[in-house]
C-alpha cells in the first residue's frame, strides 16, 4: 500500500511539472537545443544527429522546439528533405544545463554553415529582454534603434547575435537601418514587449531587398525574487511577417517540424 501511495504521489508530481511546463533539465547532464533554418537559398531540410533523423522537413525561417541532448559533441548533418546524402556536416559541442539555438546560415553554395549560440531564458522581474541576430549574408552592417532616435544596437554585421537588452514593457517603434546612417532597411514599428519575456529577433534573407524577421518569444525560466514563469511559448508581432514555433521541455505544444528520439 505504501509503495502504491508513493507511486501515486510521484505521478502527481510529474503531472504537476508537466502542467506548469517548468523548463528544468532532467538530470543535470543534458542540454536543450533548437534549430533555426536561416539559409535563404537552401531547400527544406532534414537534420541528422549522429546519423539519426532529429528534424524533418524544416523550411527557411522555421525554428524547432528544443531537443534534449546529453552533454558532449555531436555530428550534425544537413540533408535536403528526403535525401540520403548530406549536403553539409559539422561537429557541434553542447554543455549540460545550457540552452542553444543552432542556426543554419549563409548561402548554400557560398559559405553555408552552422552557428550555435546560447539562449538565456532569465530576465529581471517586470522587465523584457531582447536581442538581435544579423543572419542575412548579403546585408550590410546594421544599427537597431527607435525610429528617428538613438541606436540600441550599433554595427551588427553578419553573423552577429547581440547581447540581451533589458527594456521596460511597452510598445516600441523600432527600425533596422544601415549602420551609421538613417537609411531604414526594415520597419519594426509597433513592436510590443511584455514583462517577463525574452525576445529574439533574427533578421534573415539573402540581401536587404528580401530582409525579413523571425521573432521567437520565450517565457522567462525564473525571474529573480519571483515565482517560476511557466514554460516557453512563441508569439508573433502583428506588424511582422513571422514563422515561429517554440516548445518547452515537458510542455504539450506544436512543433513546426517533427522530433524523434536521439540515441548516442
Amino acid at each position: 500500500m505504501k509503495k502504491t501511495k508513493g507511486l501515486v504521489i510521484l505521478s502527481l508530481v510529474v503531472l504537476l511539472l508537466s502542467l506548469l511546463q517548468l523548463p528544468v533539465f532532467a538530470d543535470g547532464h543534458h542540454a536543450m537545443v533548437r534549430v533555426l533554418h536561416a539559409s535563404p537559398d537552401a531547400p527544406a531540410v532534414d537534420v541528422y544527429v549522429n546519423g539519426e533523423v532529429a528534424v524533418e522537413n524544416a523550411s527557411f525561417k522555421d525554428i524547432t522546439g528544443y531537443l534534449e541532448l546529453e552533454e558532449g559533441s555531436y555530428q550534425i548533418a544537413i540533408h535536403a528533405t528526403g535525401s540520403d546524402e548530406a549536403v553539409y556536416e559539422q561537429e557541434v559541442a553542447v554543455e549540460a544545463n545550457t540552452r542553444y539555438t543552432v542556426a543554419a546560415v549563409g548561402l548554400l553554395e557560398d559559405g553555408f554553415r552552422l552557428e550555435a549560440f546560447v539562449d538565456d531564458l532569465t530576465v529581471d522581474e517586470g522587465k523584457a529582454n531582447i536581442r538581435i541576430g544579423h543572419l542575412s549574408p548579403g546585408s550590410p552592417a546594421v544599427d537597431v534603434g527607435l525610429i528617428g532616435g538613438d541606436a540600441l544596437v550599433e554595427g551588427a554585421e553578419f553573423f552577429a547575435v547581440t547581447d540581451y537588452l533589458t527594456l521596460d514593457p511597452g510598445t516600441y517603434d523600432l527600425e533596422i537601418r544601415a549602420a551609421g546612417t538613417t537609411d531604414q532597411v526594415l520597419d519594426l514599428s509597433g513592436t510590443t514587449l511584455e514583462a517577463n519575456k525574452i525576445y529574439n529577433a533574427y533578421a534573415v534573407g539573402a540581401d536587404p531587398s528580401s530582409l525579413d524577421v523571425v521573432l521567437v518569444v520565450d517565457d522567462a525560466e525564473m525571474a529573480p525574487e519571483a515565482m517560476p514563469q511557466t514554460g516557453s511559448e512563441t508569439t508573433t508581432s502583428m506588424t511582422l511577417p513571422l514563422l515561429v514555433g517554440v516548445l518547452s521541455l515537458g510542455a504539450l505544444g506544436l512543433f513546426v517540424t517533427k522530433r524523434r528520439a536521439i540515441k548516442r
